[in-house]
């Protein structure tokens, strides 16, 4: 029900962007440091938490500006989310009852404090109020959430080592694949900064196949805890985006 779910609201994105923006981190600490800036990180996640309407270049300063706030702890363990997780494969999601609604509203709030940009809690909460007949927020958090995805494919076309999309979280590669309608195989490690994740199902394309993605991982390295360590294969469940190794 949750890849189901992702599939009927990504459905409604607007078209994949057909520039690339690769991250430049010297201009994106430059711009979120100075206070002059209309990137000034604190006044963005402001901006950003207070739903308002932002731009292409807000969501790209937000997402990979991340990587430098104090906040950002890729490793750390988000109990939230878990139980997120455990939420949406329990209730009815055809006919959610209130205080269902009401508990996953929540719970992603939770869950964002550690990881704010997650595409299935930012989904979730596009669910949560539509349910609730909240539009107004419905609307907010489908722009984020679109705004946050649209930022990952922008950033490389994935279709090679060398212009990889790049993340922040190892598990919004995946999130971002579910949103593509997309089953993918298990994650593999190419590099100290690149994995490359296989799909089940190679994908047409008028230039021949897409037989799978690759992801920068990089920010999510230097943010590494010095008892961490990778292996060359990373397992994922598709249908739960909790489950993973990294050691």
């Amino acid at each position: 029900m949750k890849k189901l779910y992702f599939l009927v609201i990504m459905a409604l994105m607007l078209p994949l962007l057909s520039w690339a923006k690769i991250p430049d981190e010297e201009d994106i600490l430059r711009k979120i440091i100075d206070r002059s800036s209309p990137y000034f990180y604190t006044h963005l996640m402001m901006r950003y938490n207070a739903l308002e309407q932002l731009t292409e270049d807000d969501y790209h300063y937000l997402y990979y500006g991340y990587a430098y706030d104090q906040a950002y702890k890729p490793f750390a363990t988000n109990a939230a989310l878990d139980e997120l997780y455990t939420t949406m494969a329990t209730i009815d999601m055809e006919h959610p009852r209130k205080e269902d609604l009401a508990h996953i509203i929540t719970t992603c709030n939770q869950a964002m404090l550690i990881d704010p940009f997650n595409p299935t809690v930012l989904n979730m909460l596009v669910f949560a109020y539509g349910h609730s007949g909240d539009k107004a927020n419905e609307q907010a958090y489908f722009r984020h959430l679109n705004g946050i995805l649209e930022t990952i494919k922008s950033s490389g076309d994935g279709r090679s080592e060398k212009y990889p999309m790049h993340i922040i979280m190892f598990s919004h590669a995946i999130e971002l694949m579910a949103s593509m309608g997309l089953e993918c195989r298990d994650a593999q490690i190419v590099s100290r900064t690149c994995e490359y994740i296989p799909l089940v199902e190679p994908r047409r394309v008028p230039d021949g196949k897409i037989k799978g993605f690759y992801f920068d991982y990089s920010r999510i390295y230097r943010n590494k805890p010095e008892d961490v360590t990778f292996k060359k294969k990373r397992t994922w469940q598709f249908n739960n985006l909790g489950v993973r190794e990294y050691k």
